[in-house]
């Protein structure tokens, strides 16, 4: 009796899991885009990208006008890439 409402429980944590990471396909995409970035980079890199300030393209335009207009979105991004991403600025010096 108690295995069968651990196994149950289990099912609709693995259910309500799966619903939730699915919720966002494209911002799941821009998040690990963005962090791929700050992983793959040297500091060099990302200090050279710093300076060059060339506007954002036309899908990074679109994700930000997501992020801005979305509050729930845009917690769900900055709690998948704040992480890696201020790691590696603290890492590079960026943060002072």
């Amino acid at each position: 009796m108690i295995k069968r409402s651990y196994l149950f429980a289990l099912a609709i944590t693995l259910l309500y899991v799966t619903v939730a990471v699915a919720q966002h396909p494209v911002l799941d995409a821009v998040a690990n885009k963005v962090v791929q970035k700050y992983q793959t980079s040297t500091c060099q890199q990302l200090m050279q990208a710093k300076a060059q300030n060339k506007p954002p393209s036309a899908g990074e335009q679109k994700a930000m006008e997501m992020l801005r207009t979305d509050p729930a979105m845009r917690h769900e991004f900055v709690g998948i890439v704040a992480d890696q991403v201020v790691d590696k600025l603290i890492q590079c010096g960026m943060i002072p």
